[in-house]
């Protein structure tokens, strides 16, 4: 064996290693989060988890389902908002503005995910909640407080991955549809989209996966009520904030069923995740 072959083969173990590192991360963590959150699962039933309707720890009362109905209303909310906003300024930057306002605008996009969680949250408390206060009622700490500041928050992550995503397409594709006399627009929706629906869905998937796992912004605007929302403008508590605002103090059983929702918030994401990953196979294979 030469010096050379010697030399790639050491780098080919060595990215070996690399690349198995992320997967052992991640099931070190899974295991740890299961190994405590479990057992007490079992001790009070999974039904009493996750259908239960209160949280009184001290009474041992674990329900986390107004957490779960929390976290998924606001992360369908954040959805409604940034996945529309997202998409449709990746087709304005690279369909219908020329090439600089497109290399001016994107990277003001991209900045947007580098402002810290906390300056969202306080942004959101000190405008947007005394916003919907005074014009929509209720206390202002609500779902569609969290909806909007998750939206924004998503915004970057869809935009730009849906920009790659619709930029990978072959111009061949554009030039033959104007050529059978398609709009621009007719284009758009008939032909670009269509073939970068898997990196469209992508860009989702990553910015549901942000949105349902935000704690300090949520924190910050959502009125972190442990009880089901009746509207939009209802105070919610989420799955992380949940975590985040009792951890500190937890002990025992409190500590352990704080775990039992880190697990059940864990279960949801591969669960969303699978689903949209699903959907995209489906859909590119059509």
């Amino acid at each position: 064996m030469t010096k050379i072959e010697r030399n790639e083969r050491l780098i080919r173990l060595c990215l070996l290693v690399v690349a198995f590192s992320a997967i052992s991360v991640l099931a070190v963590i899974t295991i740890f989060i299961f190994e405590q959150g479990t057992p007490i699962m079992f001790k009070y039933g999974f039904k009493n988890f996750l259908l239960g309707q209160d949280w009184y720890p001290s009474e041992k009362s674990f329900g986390l389902f107004p957490m779960i109905v929390g976290s998924l209303m606001v992360t369908l909310g954040a959805l409604i908002i940034g996945v529309p906003l997202g998409l449709a300024s990746a087709i304005f930057l690279t369909e219908f503005s020329n090439r600089r306002l497109a290399r001016i605008l994107k990277p003001f996009i991209e900045l947007l995910a580098g402002i810290p969680s906390v300056v969202y949250g306080f942004i959101g408390l000190m405008f947007l909640i005394p916003f919907i206060r005074e014009n929509l009622g209720g206390p202002g700490l609500s779902v569609l407080a969290s909806s909007i500041i998750l939206g924004v928050m998503i915004l970057p992550t869809v935009t730009s991955i849906a920009i790659d995503s619709i930029r990978a397409v072959p111009d061949s594709f554009r030039e033959g549809s104007i050529a059978l006399g398609a709009t621009k627009w007719q284009t758009v929706k008939m032909v670009i989209l269509p073939a970068a629906r898997s990196g469209i869905v992508a860009g989702v998937v990553l910015g549901m996966g942000r949105a349902i796992g935000e704690t300090m912004a949520v924190i910050m605007v959502a009125g972190n009520a442990a009880a089901i929302p009746d509207s939009i403008l209802a105070p919610v508590r989420t799955l992380t904030s949940n975590i985040a605002l009792e951890m500190a103090y937890a002990s025992g059983e409190h500590r352990q069923a704080l775990f039992a929702t880190g697990v059940i918030l864990f279960v949801i994401i591969m669960i969303l995740n699978t689903i949209a990953n699903l959907t995209s196979a489906r859909q590119k294979k059509r």
